[in-house]
């Protein structure tokens, strides 16, 4: 569920949906699938979230692969932790956790203006014996977890002491870190410093060198943060509570927009200034857009968690805050040096220089003699003869490879400037677009053998550009991208998301119709609409001529099996490109798809093929790639100048 159809699709639809029901169904429909074979594998592929090493850090002396951690509260179950560890996160809190279960059945409110969720019970979990049967059993994934200990509802001080004893002692093996939650319950001010204090020397025993973390709650006024200072020093750190309680009740507010920023940021600012920079600073709410968690960051602390802005923003926030880390920490660094033209990414350069030229020509041929002299070796009949049996065979075969030539100039297009833009700059997702559709496109070739047919063209073209591929695959190596992500939920970020949509779309039916064009080439060749336009039927075509079924199959399975290599580059560009101010990308997706586009239409209409049913698809495809181009327009290019200007400015 990345943003583009969180936003497009589900986001529209679940938050239609009373908010418990909407969230145990998303968490248990991602969960679901993270545990079936090849579930994750399709969630990081959605995604792409490949962590950077510049992102590794350590909490409170826990090594993190990045510093953006998932709140406990937003998936209290662990429903979907194994899904959500693929997201981009580098820790997990647990919690908080009581000794004994609470439940509480009332209604989740969302507050959709403030973007904020309400929760009925600030206490609700399973229990931690419940809890320690979940983590025994295993998660799935390895990402280290906090687990935020808090007593039961309505405890006194010395009851709750031997809770957190026992909550330490179960809990010990399974966490990485503990929060330690005390300071919410409305004792007096210095029974709870007390308390905490008496908790830490507990830990020791309980929980030998895992650190601890002071929980504060929302709000804790500046008096009660000073007077903290000297307890939470003796902490390996604090961490900036998520949620405000309402008075007089257990209801507890995440989320509020810039006046929650706000408090966070002069909570972070005030701990940083009193505790120093050893001290470890968690800010746990607050976080809606990539640039709340930067300037969370720039106030003192250490790393951000998640919890109502992945619900209001979507599932892609996590990626998109850790670019924005990645960017904010290497900008200020050289950038390094391109490789040359002849390392690489010059090699992918000239193969889709060739596949367009390719194109060309087959273009030229197709619309104009159609078949080449080996063809009418192989029929054993000239084309004179053949428009002679029937006039429209030859318009036929010109509709299959026309099309073809079309596609062929596109992936070229494609090809060149992912090279040029993609692997040039060392962009993994990049190199992993042209890979994948380059093998694609390579198997494809070989499709019409089972017919019988062998075409020295297509053969002698793999023969020159497989070697081009294989030299692109020399030292390729990634890099972080130099330009500037975008950082804001903003109208013209959220249009975006609806044109990245129709271009995933268009992708995925793209490679839809490759795979069953290349089916029906090497099956039954015909769909009924090409049958009416012949006149014929397969029968009366094999009675007169053995070798025309075989040459149309290769025709068809050649042109599906390079649409399906187009749809893969169009596919995971869309899916992993779409970055603020990447306006070469969208010239690439006007440039490229233009060529197969007139190519499949005009044909139609110059061999008067023009059956609706049999154009639906081609026409729902414009559709998507003119409204897809219109909507990422904004972000893409109009945005381009000014992050450059920005970038120029700030060095």
């Amino acid at each position: 569920m990345p943003d583009w159809s969180y936003h497009a699709i589900f986001r529209p639809l679940l938050f239609r949906l009373p908010a418990k029901i909407a969230r145990n169904f998303t968490l248990g429909s991602i969960g679901g699938l993270s545990r079936i074979p090849g579930g994750t594998f399709v969630i990081k592929t959605m995604g792409h979230m490949e962590l950077s090493p510049i992102l590794e850090d350590e909490l409170a002396g826990v090594p993190i692969q990045c510093p953006i951690g998932l709140s406990g509260t937003l998936d209290p179950h662990g429903t979907a932790h194994k899904a959500l560890a693929q997201f981009g996160f580098g820790f997990i809190e647990i919690g908080p956790v009581t000794v004994r279960e609470v439940h509480n059945d009332a209604p989740i409110e969302r507050d959709v203006v403030q973007e904020a969720i309400v929760y009925p019970d600030g206490y609700v979990n399973d229990g931690a014996d419940a809890i320690v049967q979940r983590l025994r059993k295993g998660t799935g994934h390895r990402l280290p977890h906090f687990v935020r200990l808090r007593p039961m509802p309505g405890s006194l001080p010395r009851e709750a002491l031997f809770e957190q004893q026992e909550l330490l002692s179960k809990l010990a093996p399974y966490a990485a870190g503990f929060y330690i939650d005390g300071l919410a319950e409305g004792w007096p001010p210095d029974e709870a410093i007390a308390y905490l204090r008496e908790v830490r020397l507990i830990a020791e025993a309980a929980a030998p060198g895992k650190p601890l973390l002071l929980y504060l709650p929302q709000p804790t006024p500046i008096g009660m943060l000073r007077e903290l200072t000297d307890t939470a020093e003796s902490f390996s750190g604090v961490v900036v509570g998520e949620a405000l309680r309402e008075p007089g009740t257990r209801r507890e507010r995440v989320g509020g927009g810039a006046e929650a920023l706000g408090a966070q940021l002069s909570q972070v600012r005030l701990l940083r200034e009193s505790l120093g920079e050893r001290s470890t600073i968690v800010a746990a709410g607050g976080v809606h857009q990539p640039q709340d968690a930067l300037e969370l960051l720039a106030a003192g602390a250490n790393s951000v968690q998640l919890h109502s802005g992945l619900v209001y923003a979507g599932p892609g926030q996590p990626k998109r805050i850790n670019e924005a880390i990645i960017h904010d920490r290497i900008r200020q660094t050289a950038e390094p040096q391109p490789p040359s033209f002849w390392a690489n990414w010059g090699w992918m350069s000239l193969l889709g220089i060739g596949m367009m030229i390719g194109g060309v020509l087959a273009w030229l041929i197709a619309s104009t003699s159609v078949l080449l002299p080996y063809d009418e070796t192989f029929l054993g009949v000239s084309r004179s003869v053949i428009n002679h049996f029937n006039g429209h065979i030859i318009h036929f075969m010109s509709h299959d490879r026309i099309t073809l030539a079309g596609t062929m100039i596109s992936i070229g297009i494609f090809y060149y400037q992912l090279a040029r833009h993609g692997l040039r700059s060392g962009l993994h997702w990049a190199r992993t677009a042209v890979t994948t559709s380059c093998a694609v496109g390579f198997s494809s070739f070989f499709l019409y053998l089972g017919y019988g047919y062998f075409d020295p063209l297509h053969a002698a073209a793999a023969a020159v550009l497989l070697p081009m591929l294989l030299l692109t695959l020399r030292g390729l190596k990634d890099y972080p991208s130099r330009k500037k992500p975008g950082v804001l939920n903003d109208s013209v970020w959220l249009r975006a998301q609806w044109g990245q949509c129709c271009f995933v779309v268009l992708g995925f039916g793209l490679a839809i119709g490759g795979l069953t064009i290349s089916f029906v080439g090497i099956t039954t060749v015909f769909v009924p609409t090409d049958l009416a336009y012949l006149g014929l039927t397969v029968q009366q075509l094999a009675a007169w001529n053995d070798h025309i079924i075989p040459l149309i199959a290769h025709d068809r399975a050649g042109f599906g099996g390079a649409l399906f290599s187009l749809a893969v580059a169009i596919t995971a560009s869309a899916l992993w490109g779409v970055n603020q101010g990447e306006s070469w990308l969208w010239w690439t997706f006007l440039w490229g798809g233009l060529p197969g586009f007139a190519a499949g239409l005009l044909v139609h209409v110059h061999i008067g093929y023009m059956d609706f049913v049999h154009l639906l698809p081609v026409y729902i495809a414009a559709l998507l790639y003119v409204v897809g181009l219109y909507l990422m327009y904004p972000f893409l290019v109009s945005r381009a100048g000014k992050v450059e200007t920005t970038i120029s400015l700030n060095e």
